[in-house]
């Protein structure tokens, strides 16, 4: 019989939580995020400094033999929580979980070191769209070098490295000045996505592109749902203060017993996606039932992240559909999110074959 989930914050995750908050707080305000958005550099890398080289986060998930913190996957989970909550333009998911996770699968710890130093950003060259097992596109290998173009790579222009998988079955590694990497639109404009072409690419073979690929995405559709947490615990958040201020009637809106009813819901549905997230966290942290875990909290997290961001955005009225207003970023976020790393359809249907859950 599996263990039962630790679903509950230890002291030393809840003094991360307030830290990581308190730097976010001081230099993630939602004004300079939106001017962020607009410009043609849309990630903060003052910030990805601060976090991962000043405090040491993007070597969460690295043990220190290798040059990380040794830390878990609930570490990082909650540190995902975090960023959500801010929507950071920084590639933490990307690099810190998805890159790290397959080089840990690979091996190659000069790499990782260098990851989990912070000074290099690295990004997995596979859809965002793509669900952990799921087919992905890949490079072709022809006399050494690489040869194609990958689309849908969230973060790219950021990365310094790209782990690219080809279709001799290798994940190679190929610096981001040996290819050509395009914007992309993208919902969410703080996590762009762009196009990699490799034209000849030299790349360095780190290992076995199968393996690594399904532990990157399921640690990063499993953390994702932190990510998600973090999001539609913030909407609530807001909505909730908001209706206490706005008045109505000479009356508190959040007074009306219909939107007491609505809150009141949204507030069951994040408590549980809470569970289901820290869940997950914990089941990549010990091994146990973790595609299960995994599956269930992706099937949950996405609906109840839009349904958060988007009552945030009606109950808001006027303001809320303005641009100033930061709510249309987490509408953003957690419509991109809902579909990275697979939809919540797609997990639901491999979580059933993980029961034995026939469909009629």
């Amino acid at each position: 019989m599996s263990a039962q989930p630790d679903l509950l914050y230890s002291e030393e995750e809840e003094a991360l939580r307030a830290a990581v908050r308190d730097l976010l707080t001081d230099h993630c305000a939602p004004a300079g995020v939106i001017t962020r958005a607009e410009s043609d550099a849309p990630h903060d890398l003052s910030l990805w400094k601060s976090l991962a080289e000043a405090m040491g986060l993007a070597g969460l998930l690295v043990p220190e033999a290798q040059g990380g913190q040794g830390a878990s996957h609930r570490e990082a989970a909650v540190v995902l929580e975090e960023l959500g909550r801010a929507v950071a333009p920084v590639p933490y998911l990307t690099s810190a979980v998805v890159a790290t996770e397959a080089l840990l699968a690979c091996g190659d710890e000069d790499l990782l070191a260098r990851l989990a130093s912070g000074r290099t950003i690295g990004a997995l060259a596979v859809g965002l769209h793509t669900a952990p097992g799921a087919a992905h596109a890949t490079a072709r290998v022809a006399d050494g070098v690489l040869h194609g173009e990958l689309t849908g790579i969230a973060d790219a222009a950021a990365a310094d490295v790209l782990l690219v998988p080809a279709d001799d079955g290798g994940l190679y590694a190929v610096a981001a000045d040996a290819v050509t990497v395009t914007p992309q639109v993208s919902l969410d404009l703080t996590r762009p996505l762009a196009a990699v072409t490799l034209d000849g690419a030299a790349g360095r073979r780190l290992g076995d592109a199968g393996p690594a690929v399904r532990r990157a995405l399921r640690a990063a559709a499993g953390l994702l749902a932190s990510e998600q947490l973090g999001v539609a615990d913030w909407a609530l958040t807001e909505t909730v203060r908001y209706l206490k201020e706005r008045k109505q009637f000479n009356r508190p809106v959040g007074g009306f017993q219909a939107l007491k009813h609505r809150l009141a819901q949204l507030w069951l549905e994040v408590v549980n996606l809470r569970a289901a997230a820290r869940a997950a966290a914990d089941a990549l942290a010990t091994g146990e039932d973790t595609d299960v875990s995994v599956a269930v909290a992706q099937a949950y997290a996405a609906p109840v992240a839009v349904h958060a961001t988007e009552e945030a955005v009606q109950l808001h009225g006027g303001i809320g559909m303005t641009w100033e207003h930061p709510a249309h970023l987490y509408l953003k976020r957690a419509k991109a999110d809902s579909i990275a790393y697979g939809t919540a359809g797609a997990h639901r249907c491999a979580l059933a074959a993980l029961v034995d859950l026939q469909a009629p």
